[in-house]
């Protein structure tokens, strides 16, 4: 049961579970408390795990609402972290815990067609167009990528633009769409970008940030020092937090990953050459060679001393004269 709920959970089906089940999952809720403070030496707030048991969220529905922003977490020595006051705040919320997953609730073509009462065909066309962006996506079996978007941002276009939900596609969507335009993956791009800078205020981890999309080809014509740029490539976090192990589905995640067309590309190129420039203003990139000491200059000649015989390398160092 655990694997077959692990399988449908990455495929972005829903898990229902049994009746002895929930009636088990609420009673832990009420009397999930948030933890008290951490002593001394202990990091502060509450992990990734620990946070989701206490909202009552599976794990990717909580990795989405850390993404999303829907749950704030903070910095720790031990990594990220969630407060327990925004724990609090969460738990206390007006309808907790529905409220909170229906904010989070993702929904495949088919059922967000559903949901806005029109065409697969058209909400397709229309997520192609750049409309609404995706929250996430997933690579099924047949190494196709399958796009998910926030329930709650499709009825927000549904309402902010009725005309678009029937009659014929604008003409303009129209041409782009049949010269093959599909900002899908540019969209969802955009949006970890910004979850991703929203989190730091660091210069160097925001080079980092804007560096994720860029193949490392681009990286090298946006940042021309190899110091430079091999400390924005230690600082480049992982757009997709876990990868599968077959490596044609790694292929195509990282198609996904990796910014797709001239303008897109030329986008983050400036940007991330920006922030190198802001950072080196803030702090010069680590040098491998500022950590080597330099030698010691050689002493004068005494007076006196004859020029000739210079003393070698070995008799300065063990100090024989």
């Amino acid at each position: 049961m655990a694997v077959v709920r692990a399988e449908q959970e990455a495929t972005g089906a829903r898990v229902v579970p049994g009746a002895r089940e929930a009636r088990g999952t609420q009673e832990a809720r009420k009397h999930r408390k948030p933890s008290g403070p951490a002593g001394p030496g202990q990091p502060t707030g509450v992990a990734f795990r620990t946070a989701a048991r206490m909202l009552g969220l599976m794990p990717r529905e909580f990795e989405l609402a850390e993404q999303l922003g829907e749950v704030r977490t903070i910095s720790t020595p031990a990594g990220r972290r969630v407060a327990r006051e925004e724990l609090a705040r969460l738990t206390g919320a007006e309808g907790f815990p529905e409220a909170l997953r229906a904010r989070l609730r993702v929904v495949g073509t088919a059922e967000g067609a559903e949901l806005l009462g029109i065409s697969p065909g058209r909400l397709t066309r229309l997520a192609r167009g750049g409309f609404f962006a995706p929250a996430r996506f997933y690579v099924n079996r047949y190494r196709r990528v399958v796009w998910l978007y926030l329930a709650t941002e499709l009825e927000e276009f549904a309402a902010r633009e009725p005309g678009l939900l029937t009659g014929r596609t604008p003409p303009g969507l129209s041409a782009s769409l049949a010269a093959g335009a599909d900002a899908r993956a540019e969209e969802w791009r955009k949006r970890r970008i910004e979850q991703l800078l929203s989190r730091t205020r660091d210069p160097w981890k925001r080079a980092g940030v804007l560096s994720a999309v860029l193949d490392p080809d681009e990286l090298a014509r946006a940042v021309t020092d190899p110091h430079d740029r091999d400390h924005v490539r230690e600082l480049r976090p992982a757009l997709v937090p876990v990868r599968p192990a077959a490596a044609s589905a790694r292929k195509v995640i990282d198609r996904v990953q990796t910014a797709d067309g001239p303008q897109e590309i030329l986008r983050y190129r400036v940007a991330l050459a920006d922030a190198v420039r802001e950072a080196r203003r803030v702090r010069p990139a680590p040098r491998p060679d500022a950590a080597v000491a330099p030698l010691p200059a050689c002493r004068t000649r005494p007076p006196g001393r004859p020029a000739g015989r210079p003393r070698g390398l070995w008799r300065r160092l063990v100090g024989k004269r």
